[in-house]
């Protein structure tokens, strides 16, 4: 527990002399009574490391005695014999380390009095519909009593760039988790491989990607997998899954676990279902191959995200112009967008304890610069079918390549001396994908 305290500890400095109330993510009901599985959020499991439902976590720099306060469900066998244990309030001061632990139920009468005397209130609105309204009230009652007292909060701010800022840069720890989850990610797209073959079900696929997933120790899947054979690998996010597999088709698989603190994998790998690839498929897999390798180069101390996606988009158009998939000049061709038809989605995202992690990509009109810590996906892709309009002056695409969609992903963190490709066990070479 010294990783969150010590977490804490930057977060409080962070803070100055603003108060914190950062929430836990409560139950979703999946239907009737049924719940969806727990998912805590990730903002208060990067603080605490608790993992209960609807607790509320209060940082408070300028409380000498009470820094952190952690309200939460208290013990209640009547409840836990339905639900499993939990920790209570002595749980949360002797496992957890709060300073200070209260009953849930005593938030209401409580907050008021531990937020007086902070100069501001740091806390997300429209999130959290059960909090909102008391952490208002709370400031209210400071308000009202200013004039008498002589001092209150001074404005209501949110917490997500001081936080995100700090969860932005992994820590030595976190990339161990984040190299633990790409372990286990890769080892599921090879068995996947292995075992694909025309005939099979996209679901029967996805049965062993996560079976493999759990198998290791995961909590599951860290979205919903992705397992796409033919036409179907374009559209983006497709996870009907229940597709026969054909001869003669790529299947685009798009999957990765998430650990049981919640540090994501994501990959994605695309082969011929057959083992071989047709002449179109190669060409088009050689092409985002290519434009992959070239992004991943790219990334190291000093570049941005964007110079990654523009580096990927420029190897793609060179490539799409030289087998008439686009015609014209290729810096033309990338002011103009005229790609996109083809090439539709960034080149990645930030990875850590959320899939589409935290972090501002740009401030104004400068985007943020890679340092070390920092990880990364790297996915560029091409979509080739009549979802999308070919633009004005590019030219109709042929038969022959409808239906191909490819996309090609690795988790890659930014070191001192460039990267390091935490997903390099699956493999992506044009030799490796045929059998």
């Amino acid at each position: 527990m010294s990783i969150y305290a010590e977490r804490r500890s930057r977060f409080l400095q962070q803070l100055g002399g603003a108060a914190a109330v950062i929430p836990a993510a409560p139950l979703v009901t999946h239907h009737a009574d049924c719940e969806y599985p727990f998912r805590q959020n990730s903002d208060f499991w990067y603080l605490t490391g608790f993992d209960e439902p609807d607790a509320v976590a209060l940082f408070l720099p300028h409380h000498e005695e009470a820094r952190f306060v952690l309200f939460v469900h208290p013990k209640e066998p009547s409840a836990e014999v339905w639900n499993g244990v939990r920790w209570g309030t002595e749980g949360a001061v002797s496992r957890f380390g709060a300073d200070r632990a209260h009953p849930l139920a005593e938030l209401p009468e409580r907050l008021a009095d531990y937020l007086q005397g902070a100069e501001g209130i740091a806390f997300r609105i429209g999130r959290h519909p059960q909090v909102e309204p008391l952490v208002l009230q709370a400031w209210g009652q400071q308000l009202d009593r200013a004039p008498r007292r002589g001092s209150a909060a001074l404005g209501l701010v949110a917490p997500c760039p001081l936080l995100h800022e700090l969860r932005l840069r992994k820590a030595p720890e976190e990339l161990e988790r984040l190299r633990e989850a790409a372990r286990i990610s890769a080892e599921a797209h090879e068995l996947a491989r292995q075992v694909s073959r025309p005939g099979l079900n996209e679901r029967q696929v996805q049965a062993v990607i996560e079976q493999h997933f759990l198998e290791q120790g995961a909590r599951g899947p860290a979205y919903g997998s992705i397992v796409a054979g033919g036409d179907n690998a374009c559209v983006l996010h497709y996870t009907a899954n229940s597709a026969p597999l054909r001869d003669g088709e790529l299947l685009l698989i798009d999957a990765g676990c998430s650990l049981p603190d919640y540090y994501n994998g994501d990959i994605t790998r695309t082969f011929p279902i057959n083992g071989r690839f047709s002449a179109e498929q190669r060409e088009l897999y050689a092409l985002v191959l290519a434009a992959q390798e070239a992004a991943v180069a790219a990334v190291a101390p000093g570049q941005t995200a964007e110079s990654v996606h523009d580096t990927a988009v420029r190897v793609l158009v060179e490539g799409l112009v030289a087998l008439g998939l686009l015609a014209g000049d290729v810096d033309g061709i990338i002011e103009q967008g005229a790609y996109r038809h083809l090439y539709m989605h960034r080149t990645g995202h930030w990875l850590g304890l959320d899939v589409h992690d935290v972090g501002a990509y740009r401030l104004g009109e400068h985007p943020v610069q890679l340092v070390p810590g920092m990880v990364l996906t790297v996915e560029p892709g091409l979509y080739v079918s009549d979802r999308l309009p070919v633009p004005e002056g590019q030219p109709a695409i042929e038969a022959r390549w409808k239906g191909i969609g490819i996309r090609i992903e690795d988790d890659v963190a930014v070191t001192d001396r460039g990267h390091e490709i935490l997903t390099a066990a699956a493999m992506k070479s044009l030799s490796a994908m045929e059998r």
